[in-house]
């Protein structure tokens, strides 16, 4: 008896230790995993983000280009069109395109967004500029005209410039 009563005195406590020590590591690992679940999770969601990012300056540049005069003023043409009614469509087709895309600024930097509006504000005062100049018997032709003309004295539009700011931000993420 005293053989086994040994044999339990050493075993007992030796079981304990094992015990604590496997529980101890069971509790290690789950923390590990949950760590590295948690990383993996933030990783993806920073793919996913940088994706949208990514689309984002895509659909901010299109949009810069949509309502750059030159092209703005191609795609709207109708040379039917009174000037002060042409006036207001290109107004419109401004405005359209940036609402459809202000959802954008969350994806872009701030100084970005703000070059963007400045160039949507900027477009429209250059139309709104040409359609001062107008009388009541000028047609949308006269209009057009009338816009290239001042775009050819601005030099660089904000539109351009925004779209050259745009790339250059872009290029930074990389």
């Amino acid at each position: 008896m005293d053989i086994f009563l040994q044999l339990i005195i050493a075993i007992v406590p030796a079981a304990i230790v094992f015990m604590t020590t496997a529980l101890f590591l069971k509790k290690q690992g789950e923390k590990e995993m949950r760590r590295v679940q948690l990383e993996m999770s933030k990783q993806k969601k920073s793919q996913n983000f940088l994706a949208e990012r990514m689309e984002a300056y895509q659909r901010s540049i299109l949009l810069l280009e949509r309502i750059h005069p030159n092209s703005l003023v191609m795609r709207i043409h109708n040379p039917t069109l009174p000037a002060k009614v042409f006036q207001s469509e290109l107004i419109k087709a401004v405005r359209e395109e940036f609402e459809h895309n202000v959802t954008q600024q969350l994806f872009i930097t701030i100084d970005a967004w703000k070059m963007l509006k400045s160039a949507k504000d900027e477009t429209v005062k250059i139309i709104n500029v040409a359609g001062q100049q107008m009388t009541d018997t000028s047609m949308s032709t006269d209009l057009a005209g009338k816009i290239f003309e001042i775009i050819g004295e601005v030099g660089d539009l904000p539109s351009e410039i925004a779209v050259e700011y745009l790339k250059k931000e872009f290029q930074e993420l990389f």
